[in-house]
């Protein structure tokens, strides 16, 4: 029994029909499976690996955090410095008010924790969230899902969830003085790359000030520089209460967190105690992985060329099977007819040589999410293939 029937035997599946490709090994923006066929990663674990597959420094810091420590005690407990550094790190590059990070495994968690902060601190019950949002599967963050596609299957979720309309101006009378938190992606990544309308997320942060609602900003496939900016909200004149990170946090590596002001984040700590725990939260391997990768896309610059990259895709990117390119940065969704059209596409793609996939509320778009230093001949090389699929189907 070879590893692909393994795989769908042994392995809990997401889906009757996974990719199922078995990749031995990946570097910089290529994967190549187990017959040594190579691919051009479009997606990068979905915004996991912004400096690319293994970079030599984030392998190195791995080797060395594992020859030191790896699992010690659960989150919180322990001065672990990968922990320490790493968010001093990220605190130095954030607004004042962003200075207390609490990791968690995942996005998803962090979800859960920030949700969770936002009810201790307000003492309030309702959480707003947006149609067409994703952040994460966990019943908690499916609970704030925007589709009821996913959600249907899993009711009863949490109580006292109202979801409003994404770049509505009007809608954003209904955050009110019950409302804990209103919980946005400052770029909708699942809906299909929906960025926010002139001035919406400001008036966003201005109605939640008014209210006194914390206003959560899910920056987990958005940031680290993949909109053209370290962080995305950066572009709108606005600061979240708390932002969420995950995926590119870790450098390849499973890591989440919320951050917010110290003074939010320390009512989780008493009333009740131990208000919010981790086990694998801010692992020490993880958090060396992410801490090397960050210093690898602030030296390098990475984020200097994500614009022209991005720019560089959209200028190859011409067909008449194209309804549309919708992106911000080196985040891009390229729109087609229908789930069907698209899904050929993605099936040719992959057939030769191209690695890309849809999304979750937008399965008429192809995703486009490289890692951000993947070269202008390897964006060349990528976009002549997918104009030749197009051409082709």
């Amino acid at each position: 029994m070879n590893t692909r029937q393994l795989f769908l035997n042994h392995v809990g599946q997401t889906s009757p029909a996974p990719l199922a490709l078995n990749i031995v090994k990946a570097s910089g923006s290529k994967l190549w499976d187990a017959d040594g066929k190579e691919y051009i990663d479009l997606i990068a674990g979905i915004s996991v690996c912004n400096i690319g597959h293994r970079h030599p420094e984030v392998v190195e810091a791995i080797k060395k955090q594992a020859d030191e420590y790896l699992h010690i005690m659960v989150y919180g407990e322990l001065v672990e410095n990968p922990q320490v550094h790493y968010a001093k790190a990220i605190t130095n590059h954030l607004p004042a008010s962003l200075n207390a990070v609490f990791y968690t495994a995942s996005g998803s968690e962090a979800t859960e924790g920030a949700m969770k902060l936002s009810k201790r601190f307000t003492g309030r019950t309702q959480i707003i969230s947006f149609k067409n949002s994703y952040h994460g599967s966990t019943q908690g963050a499916l609970s704030v899902m925007g589709s009821e596609y996913w959600q249907q299957a899993y009711r009863p979720l949490l109580p006292d969830i109202l979801q409003l309309r994404y770049n509505n101006f009007e809608d954003l009378e209904n955050i009110t003085e019950r409302t804990a938190c209103v919980i946005a992606e400052t770029i909708q990544a699942e809906a299909g790359v929906k960025v926010p309308l002139n001035g919406w997320l400001k008036a966003l942060r201005d109605r939640c000030t008014q209210t006194g609602t914390l206003l959560v900003l899910d920056e987990i496939q958005c940031g680290f520089g993949r909109n053209g900016s370290l962080w995305a909200f950066e572009q709108f004149n606005v600061v979240p209460d708390i932002l969420l990170l995950g995926k590119a946090l870790g450098g390849g590596m499973p890591l989440g967190a919320f951050i917010a002001d110290k003074k939010i984040m320390d009512s989780l700590s008493f009333n009740p105690v131990l208000g919010h725990i981790n086990t694998f939260g801010g692992h020490p391997v993880s958090c060396a992985a992410g801490l090397a990768a960050f210093n690898v896309l602030l030296r390098d610059d990475l984020i200097a060329t994500v614009q022209q990259k991005g720019q560089l895709f959209r200028d190859q990117l011409q067909h008449p099977v194209i309804k549309n390119i919708s992106n911000h940065g080196l985040m891009m969704a390229v729109e087609f007819e229908d789930f069907e059209i698209n899904k050929k596409i993605i099936d040719a793609c992959i057939e030769q040589g191209v690695f890309t996939d849809w999304f979750l509320f937008a399965a008429h778009a192809l995703r486009i999410v490289p890692p951000l230093n993947i070269s202008n001949e390897e964006i060349n090389r990528a976009c002549t293939i997918i104009q030749s699929v197009l051409t082709s189907v």
